[in-house]
């Protein structure tokens, strides 16, 4: 299937709306001080789509994240890629010949290709995945997940990771869409709560990085008041200033502050890439949260990527359904307000290259689910 493979540099990394597939996060995994790889693979159409009888050839790539893991050892993240998507019946086995062609390229003690798959969930179009009100319940147990996708493998290797690194769940807003049909799809409170804002003097502007503590503090707030893992201030530093405009897949990077009478309410990362703008990063303040900053700071962001020739916004992240239980459920009626369409990735998928390292890794991995390679 996958009839040529070749490693490139991460400058000639296609352009694409995915973020993580970009060469400019190459340029941020690199400050980072992880190694990134790029290649092209190329296959026929017909080998991809089951409806396709063309013997044209499909070239596409892969930005790869080698993650080491010890001194020896290391993963090989896939964030988001492969972008092409094929066929179902065709899934498993296209990943299987893509990580076997890659094998060489690797680290000799690479143990493992971790793809977090963009592509829709596998029973997504599963009317038996939802109840009656169309909520979605899930995925399957991990060995039915698993059977469906390797039906089409030589060796049945594909593993469903124990735990997903980016969002698996998503909302997207078509912003093809004018302004006022945008606010006309939105829940009637969202609606309201965006006026709000903007009656109440709330007031969206881009900040340098020279106001990177602004952020900080928002984020510390938010994730002080959410209990999550408090990344670096120097993280974000390195999102906002990595450069990718000599590259084929550059992104613009904006810093979006919410604030009334000069004082910061919520904060946001927007992120352009090719035909997409996507919310990355977001905080707020402990107070002040009558002001509705939130909802200013989230309109404005889809009112640029727009003004930016975006077709699309990606919301980043929610619970799969409105779930109270779920600890994003917060975000979950917070982004459905916005009346964005739900989408389900098929999240991580594992390819072993030392099935007895690997059985080793996911079983210490299991034990420690807050590990995450991101």
């Amino acid at each position: 299937m996958i009839t040529q493979l070749e490693s490139k540099e991460t400058k000639q990394v296609y352009k694409t709306s995915i973020i993580q597939q970009t060469a400019y996060w190459s340029e941020v995994k690199k400050l980072q001080g992880l190694h990134t790889k790029a290649f092209n693979f190329k296959t026929k159409h017909a080998d991809l789509y089951t409806d396709s009888k063309s013997n044209a050839y499909f070239i596409g790539d892969i930005l790869i994240v080698i993650q080491p893991i010890d001194r020896e050892h290391s993963i090989a993240y896939v964030p988001y890629g492969p972008e092409v998507e094929p066929s179902e019946e065709n899934q498993g086995h296209f990943l299987e010949q893509l990580s076997e062609s890659l094998r060489t390229f690797l680290p000799s003690k690479c143990i493992m290709i971790r793809y977090d798959l963009p592509w829709q969930s596998l029973w997504a179009k599963d009317e038996s995945c939802y109840d009656l009100h169309g909520n979605w319940l899930g995925v399957p147990e991990k060995n039915i997940q698993e059977i469906r996708l390797n039906y089409s493998t030589d060796h049945w290797r594909l593993r469903k990771a124990n735990t997903d690194i980016l969002p698996s769940n998503t909302m997207f807003m078509d912003l093809r869409r004018e302004k006022d049909k945008l606010l006309g799809g939105m829940k009637p409170k969202t609606r309201y709560n965006i006026n709000l804002s903007k009656r109440k003097g709330v007031r969206v502007r881009s900040l340098g990085i020279e106001s990177l503590e602004i952020w900080y503090d928002l984020y510390r707030q938010t994730a002080t008041r959410n209990n999550f893992f408090l990344h670096d201030i120097h993280y974000f530093r390195i999102v906002l200033s990595a450069r990718a405009n000599d590259t084929s897949s550059p992104a613009d990077v904006y810093l979006l502050v919410a604030e009334v009478d000069d004082i910061p309410l919520a904060a946001m990362f927007l992120v352009i890439s090719a035909n997409r703008g996507t919310y990355l990063y977001g905080a707020s303040a402990t107070e002040n949260r009558n002001y509705m900053a939130t909802y200013a700071l989230q309109w404005r962001a889809m009112e640029i990527a727009k003004e930016l020739g975006c077709t699309e916004y990606d919301l980043f992240g929610t619970a799969p359904n409105p779930d109270p239980s779920h600890p994003m459920y917060g975000l979950y009626r917070f982004k459905k307000g916005f009346g964005g369409e739900m989408y389900h990735r098929m999240g991580c998928w594992d390819y072993p290259l030392d099935m007895e390292k690997y059985s080793y890794y996911t079983s210490m991995e299991f034990k420690n689910q807050r590990y995450h390679l991101s």
